[in-house]
């Protein structure tokens, strides 16, 4: 342990690299000269390379040898993931952290970044590009990207934090060495599975909103780093349906919850939805003699979605007021035509003469899977707590 950290607290800043030989000298002197002049707590400096082919292992070692509290470890396997595992489950610091080799976020964010936990109120913190407060600058296409993953999290995994992939995250070091055991990517997917482990077992995440700069050098595939996501989601959705995700935490972190609120939500939109359900079968019911079927399914589901989104809005989500209602009437039939289009192409692919009972059946299967699409789009778009703030 460095001698600056006897006596006060100790963060460790893993730089992760591979071939940066261009980039490297210039951004960790920056780096340490920022931690040097501006951070009140001990820092180390901790270069990574990930199995580097160029000479960055030997300007590592060379900034190792000629700035203080500056260390270098070598890897013989690439793998960010695997980079900051051996580093952090070593580590005698009180906070872990890390940041892209490229410095494309403000440094002056680090402190707030790592404050939370350095004072016991948090236990993981992100750096943001996607708050309003924040101030990025990177072209359409890694923001159309960037917006869609963190989206489909949000979704599909019921992630509450805002940015994944935001390249400069802080852990107190006792919840990561209990975490990383739990964490099975050793690449790109590394930090946004810690993430959805941690929220897993109800730790805090906080989030730090910044300045953000794109490095247009990067080297980043974007596209097979799409795809080992999508892959690394998959993975830790099977997991967690299966309950195969335990792993022994301490007792303070032992507490697996429920994203929040969700535990008063899930009755209360059920109840409501089954409500729904039984005014839709009744409504198509009654239209179904008079009109064709395509057309009494989607006037009951227009009748009954109108009906079923004022209903959560006010007992489920608790909104009440005028303010925001017509919007939310608008936003809910985009719900709406989701099940507007699983009904209705249910309904079509039913051959022709088929009993009424089987295209009754059929109906509720495909309404089934659009209510769990709409308690999603109604709990993290149309309804989330952070956007209704916000405004």
């Amino acid at each position: 342990m460095d001698t600056t950290a006897v006596g006060t607290r100790l963060v460790e800043v893993v730089v992760p690299v591979y071939d940066e030989q261009r980039a490297l000298r210039a951004s960790v002197t920056r780096l340490h000269g920022y931690l040097t002049r501006n951070f009140p707590y001990g820092f180390r400096i901790t270069i990574a390379d990930n199995a580097s082919t160029d000479d960055t292992w030997r300007i590592a070692t060379e900034l190792a040898q000629e700035l203080p509290h500056v260390h270098a470890v070598h890897l013989d396997e690439k793998g960010r993931g695997r980079a900051l595992r051996l580093v952090w489950s070593r580590s005698e610091a009180d906070v872990v952290s890390y940041m892209d080799v490229d410095l494309s976020t403000d440094l002056d964010a680090f402190l707030p970044l790592v404050a939370p936990l350095l004072s016991g109120h948090s236990d993981l913190a992100i750096g943001t590009r996607l708050a309003r407060a924040s101030r990025v600058e990177r072209g359409p296409k890694r923001e159309f990207i960037s917006r869609s993953y963190n989206l489909l999290l949000r979704s599909l995994m019921g992630a509450g934090f805002s940015d994944a992939q935001c390249g400069f995250k802080a852990v107190r070091t006792d919840v990561a060495q209990a975490l990383l055991p739990g964490v099975e990517d050793e690449e790109w997917f590394f930090d946004t599975e810690l993430l959805l482990l941690a929220e897993r077992y109800g730790l805090r995440i906080h989030e730090v909103p910044v300045d953000w700069v794109d490095d247009p050098d990067s080297r980043v595939d974007i596209l097979r780093t799409a795809l080992d996501d999508l892959r690394g989601m998959a993975r830790v959705a099977r997991k967690t349906l299966s309950g195969a995700a335990g792993i022994p935490v301490p007792p303070r972190i032992q507490r697996a919850e429920l994203p929040r609120g969700m535990a008063r939500q899930l009755p209360r939109f059920a109840v409501v939805g089954v409500a729904s359900t039984l005014a839709y079968l009744a409504l198509y019911s009654l239209l179904r003699p008079a009109i064709a079927p395509l057309a009494a399914n989607a006037v009951a589901l227009l009748v009954t979605a109108l009906a079923n989104t004022a209903a959560n809005r006010r007992f489920t989500f608790g909104v009440t007021g005028s303010a925001g209602a017509l919007r939310h009437q608008f936003e809910g039939l985009i719900a709406f035509l989701v099940g507007l289009a699983l009904t209705s192409g249910t309904l079509a692919l039913l051959p022709s003469g088929v009993p009424h009972g089987v295209e009754v059946a059929a109906v509720i299967a495909a309404n089934a899977a659009a209510t769990l699409v709409r308690f999603l789009l109604l709990r993290v778009w149309v309804f989330n707590p952070r956007r209704r703030t916000a405004r």
